[in-house]
């Protein structure tokens, strides 16, 4: 659920100074096009980057702002897209034994990432992003989202702050980051989302877990204290695990920090320097 308070308090400002980081790019725009007496090119796609842990709230922070960003003055078209789409087909986790990996940076198809955000950053048509069912725990053949030409993209996934790999051979290979006009990191101290998680995974235990085509079915079967120990053990072997490796060193690299506290509300914004 949503609080309307911290909504006021917080996502009203946030999409106030997210609003005019887009007035600002889109100005800069027009005054390049009357510069180079350029009609006809085609403005490009704000981009903003949502970071942060497994059930941190980036989800909730993400359609948050879809919502209000969309609704400001000019009317902006704005899209969401997560990056769980782009995760490798679990066929080919298990070929690579990666499955106990999910998330990791290694277990994403970083060339389509790429390509999709090169062609978003390119104003092209049509953009296509593949889809993922979090009820089979799987990408799903052939399914896509097709993005076309929005003011504002919102771009939400554990790692979009990950740093690529050094060059090789001289070829400079691109950040994920690099496309992104503004970077948010949501924050939380590493107990209160290791209780959100297994909050989480307990209830979805007593819901959608229950679907006989859920891909964690098996789990919905087990004894509360029986679940619950599974849930321990994904967290301390795959989600902490991510989140000290992979997702927290790259917390420095957002241009906003949002830290929330006990209640999953937002209590602290750090906002970096310009």
């Amino acid at each position: 659920p949503v609080d309307l308070e911290e909504v006021k308090r917080i996502y009203l400002s946030l999409s106030r100074l997210l609003s005019a980081h887009v007035e600002a790019s889109q100005l800069l725009f027009r005054q390049r096009q009357a510069f180079f007496n350029a009609v006809d090119i085609v403005k490009t796609p704000f981009i903003i980057g949502i970071a942060g842990s497994v059930a941190v709230g980036k989800s909730t922070t993400a359609r948050v702002l879809k919502e209000l960003l969309a609704r400001w003055p000019s009317s902006p078209k704005v899209d969401l897209i997560t990056t769980d789409g782009f995760l490798l087909p679990n066929e080919i986790l298990r070929r690579n034994n990666l499955m106990e990996r999910k998330g990791f940076p290694d277990s994403y198809d970083v060339g389509a990432l790429l390509r999709f955000l090169s062609g978003i950053k390119s104003a092209q048509r049509n953009v296509r992003a593949p889809v993922y069912s979090h009820l089979t725990y799987d990408v799903i053949p052939g399914e896509f989202q097709t993005i076309d030409r929005p003011d504002i993209l919102i771009f939400e996934g554990i790692n979009v702050l990950q740093p690529g790999k050094l060059p090789k051979d001289g070829k400079i290979v691109p950040f994920l980051s690099d496309f992104f006009d503004f970077a948010i990191y949501i924050d939380a101290e590493e107990e209160l989302i290791h209780h959100w998680y297994i909050a989480r995974f307990m209830r979805l235990r007593e819901t959608a877990f229950r679907n006989p085509d859920s891909f964690f079915h098996r789990y919905s079967q087990l004894s509360q204290a029986a679940a619950r120990a599974i849930a321990e053990g994904l967290w301390a072997n795959i989600n902490l695990k991510n989140l000290r490796e992979n997702i927290l060193p790259t917390r420095a690299r957002a241009d906003l920090i949002l830290r929330k506290g006990a209640n999953h509300l937002v209590e602290e914004v750090a906002l970096r320097k310009l």
